[in-house]
């Protein structure tokens, strides 16, 4: 496992996800520069199982942009990360080359495995949690999910991807504002079908990452059980995207997924059997870790 002590390498990351398109720059520990625009490419890809041309290039143009302001702040270490978009659309594969050439970085299509470990690592390093606990990570996405299960001294042991995300089940099956109890129901017997067989490791802790999980803690409170997420789904089912928004601070297009993500934290959260603590530490923050360590091994 990566420690704190490689964090002190200046490295950015650039996270290509279902939602939106993510710059974070670390230097010494902390976070210099952050930048985010949401393209939604997950929904492009349910709606027609590709990528179109427009947004191919208008995702060029954010990631060229974004790498620019990087560099500008002085990073020489960046990497373009593809999530699920690259994984699930026909043309993922043009999308990584064209954010290639647009970025002169290196660009890659995570693994779902790739994606849910660096998860893992980016929760643990911003927890206390030591030793042999055992402690679960989930990170729902706009087009999939990952649970992955380790400790700080094992590292990951255990790890599932479930091929759905809040954009996509949004898409799919939560697209009227607001969703309607009945939609919430169709949503969640979707999700256990996704979950057949999920059968991982008791954990002694679970920790949610990602932007659904900050959004669902602002609605649920600090402890997210069984009770709280019924509560939130009972609340996201009848209230409006706009109301959302405007009453938990949240953006107007993560309020609209977020009865999605709702939906596939609490049927995880039902297997895993304990409360969810949201953590800040996630995907991008265990890529500029990983990315911190190749620097100092190879200077």
């Amino acid at each position: 496992m990566w420690g704190r002590h490689h964090a002190d390498v200046p490295v950015g990351v650039v996270d290509v996800g279902s939602n939106t398109v993510r710059l974070l720059v670390s230097a010494n520990g902390r976070t210099v520069l952050s930048e985010r625009s949401a393209l939604c490419l997950g929904a492009d890809v349910e709606r027609h199982g590709s990528i179109p041309e427009e947004k191919l290039a208008q995702t060029e143009a954010v990631v060229a942009g974004f790498v620019g302001d990087a560099r500008a702040a002085g990073v020489q270490a960046i990497e373009v990360l593809i999530t699920s978009p690259g994984r699930q659309a026909a043309n993922g594969a043009e999308l990584a080359e064209r954010l290639q050439r647009a970025s002169a970085c290196r660009t890659r299509i995570l693994s779902a495995v790739e994606e849910g470990e660096l998860a893992f690592v980016g929760a643990l390093s911003s927890t206390r949690s030591t030793g042999w606990r055992t402690v679960a990570v989930v990170d729902v996405g706009g087009g999939s999910a990952q649970v992955v299960v380790g400790s700080r001294k094992t590292g990951p042991i255990w790890s599932r991807s479930i091929d759905v995300g809040s954009q996509r089940l949004t898409s799919r099956l939560l697209s009227q504002d607001p969703p309607g109890a009945e939609a919430i129901e169709l949503a969640r017997s979707e999700v256990e079908r996704y979950l057949d067989k999920f059968d991982p490791p008791a954990p002694r802790t679970t920790l949610a990452v990602g932007g659904s999980a900050r959004a669902l803690k602002r609605i649920a409170g600090g402890r997210i059980g069984a009770a709280e997420l019924a509560d939130a789904l009972e609340q996201l089912a009848a209230t409006p995207t706009a109301v959302l928004a405007r009453q938990y601070g949240i953006g107007e297009e993560r309020a609209r997924t977020l009865p999605a993500g709702a939906v596939i934290f609490a049927e995880i959260q039902r297997r895993l059997r304990t409360p969810l603590k949201v953590q800040r530490g996630g995907l991008r923050e265990g890529a500029l870790l990983t990315l911190a360590a190749e620097q100092s091994i190879a200077a």
